[in-house]
């Protein structure tokens, strides 16, 4: 039996395969899991670059220059 032959691809039969390609490959993205939150007093470790003479200010309040700095970036952020 002799092969039908196969009629000229229009445009709108061109788009309507590849919306049908497009829809089979793509999904949504997941979304982010939520950040938990907050625990109070707990910290983190970080690393963090500090102008030496601001932390030279900071130092010479003697022991407890790391809680000075958290309060003084704690006042600047508005908490």
């Amino acid at each position: 039996m002799q092969d039908q032959p196969r009629r000229p691809r229009t445009l709108k039969d061109a788009r309507t395969e590849a919306e049908a390609a497009f829809k089979k490959v793509t999904a949504k993205v997941a979304e982010a899991p939520p950040k938990p939150a907050a625990l109070p007093g707990v910290k983190e470790l970080v690393s963090l670059r500090i102008d030496q003479d601001v932390l030279d200010h900071f130092r010479e309040g003697g022991p407890g220059w790391q809680e000075r700095i958290n309060a003084a970036l704690r006042k600047a952020a508005g908490k």
